[in-house]
């Protein structure tokens, strides 16, 4: 069973605020932009378009780099 929806309250009827709002929260509640745009019932390349007139920034990918622990020096115990 799907969860309900999040509930978005406007302060105003504003609609470009209104449309930013909403893209906003699809891209944090997706992670990317394909789950965001399917969330919005858009194609991608429309949530990119919009995302571009309103200014909003791409969610950052997650790193790919592996995760260090401590250091550790050849002959020594770690730093």
């Amino acid at each position: 069973m799907d969860s309900p929806a999040p509930k978005l309250i406007l302060e105003d009827f504003n609609l470009e605020a209104a449309e930013r709002r909403l893209c906003v929260a699809a891209l944090e509640l997706a992670g990317n932009i394909v789950g965001a745009a399917h969330l919005l019932g858009i194609t991608r390349h429309a949530l990119k378009r919009r995302m571009i007139k309103l200014r909003i920034d791409r969610p950052q990918a997650p790193s790919t780099e592996p995760a260090t622990g401590p250091e550790v020096i050849a002959d020594g115990p770690p730093v």
